[in-house]
């Protein structure tokens, strides 16, 4: 038999299942406490639930467990843990510390929703190893609940954002990916409030649409790396299917039922998109949205050499150029780029090791 995966649960669920094994409705409160306050890694852990409901779920319900493989340190404090999962494929995510230098004090997470990605940027090291299979809310969740533990441990601030910028493309997993947004925003849970909650997405437009009706007050971030139908599509596969006019259209949409800001990452690669032509082309693409621009100086990627990181002379020189067209835009603050930051990055190598890849 199959067992239920207590961190893919919500309270109604765990209120259905206490009625399942008879047990009282406010077990159920007591359950998700256990679970998603206090980041159980164990359901021996959960003692004030009674020795008979214990042995209840322990015959018929698990944790998620994910398997720490490796854990590497960058020297501005950024971590990168590279997890197993049960069926033996491997997630990663990424601890950036942010500690005052140009913002506040913080422990941001940068989690992963998919095994692989279906998406294929040419720049991206997940892509570059294909799709393998959606995660479950709690193999999402389970990323910042393993990793609070080891905070924890070593006193450290635990998690207070959550950016969905990992492994996988989160609108195609846009279920299991909106069940853990609320788990982690739950009040009797991590309590992580949802503006500190960021979605990135390349660009899948009926899901862009799916996520507008929800109405959440998240961050919105749309990886766009290029000005032009032309360009983006020869790095980003899923132009083709769904052109920048159907995209901007959607995100249009998005702001009206949101109104919210919208984020656009581009990825800045020497002598690619990072020209005054293409600062105009921007200008006319974004005209009429309330949006910023994070200008991130391309990482670094073994195998892929044709895309070549800008200096910063040319990376401030762009951004100038930008503000001055009128637009907002900023570099973002870069983290781990000496321990191969770039999500993907770890695993494929872990792969090619175990000779998977």
């Amino acid at each position: 038999m199959e067992k239920y995966d207590l961190r893919s649960m919500d309270l109604a669920e765990m209120t259905e299942l206490m009625g399942q094994l008879r047990q009282p409705a406010f077990r159920a409160k007591q359950l998700f406490g256990w679970v998603h306050e206090k980041q159980a890694a164990q359901i021996g852990q959960m003692r004030n639930l009674g020795k008979a409901l214990l042995a209840q779920l322990e015959a018929q319900c698990q944790l998620t467990a994910l398997q720490l493989e490796r854990r590497q340190c960058a020297q501005d404090g950024t971590e990168k843990f590279l997890f197993r999962l049960a069926d033996g494929n491997y997630i990663e995510c990424v601890l950036m510390r942010y500690r005052g230098d140009l913002s506040k004090q913080r422990n941001t997470l940068c989690i992963s929703s998919q095994v692989g990605c279906a998406m294929g940027c040419t720049f991206c090291a997940t892509g570059q190893s294909g799709f393998v299979r959606n995660l479950t809310a709690g193999e999402i969740l389970s990323q910042v609940y393993e990793v609070n533990g080891l905070l924890a441990a070593e006193q450290d601030l635990s998690i207070g954002n959550v950016v969905f910028m990992g492994m996988g493309e989160p609108l195609l997993n846009l279920d299991n990916v909106l069940k853990s947004i609320r788990l982690l925003n739950d009040p009797q849970g991590q309590q992580i409030g949802i503006r500190r909650i960021t979605v990135s997405t390349c660009g899948v437009v009926p899901r862009l649409y799916q996520l507008a009706e929800e109405k959440l007050d998240i961050v919105l971030a749309v990886s766009l790396h290029a000005p032009n139908d032309a360009q983006r599509s020869s790095v980003m596969p899923v132009n083709r299917q769904y052109p920048l006019a159907q995209l901007m259209e959607a995100c249009h949409v998005y702001q009206k039922r949101t109104g919210k800001r919208i984020s656009f990452e581009y990825a800045l690669i020497a002598g690619f998109n990072d020209q005054r032509e293409h600062v105009q082309q921007l200008k006319q693409l974004l005209k009429g949205l309330d949006c910023h621009l994070n200008i991130i100086p391309v990482n670094p990627v073994a195998n892929i050499a044709q895309f070549q990181r800008p200096d910063r002379k040319q990376v401030a020189a762009f951004v100038k150029a930008l503000q001055q067209a009128g637009l907002k835009a900023s570099v973002r603050e870069e983290k781990g780029t000496d321990i191969d930051g770039a999500c993907g990055q770890l695993r494929g190598k872990v792969l090619k090791q175990n000779g998977e890849l």
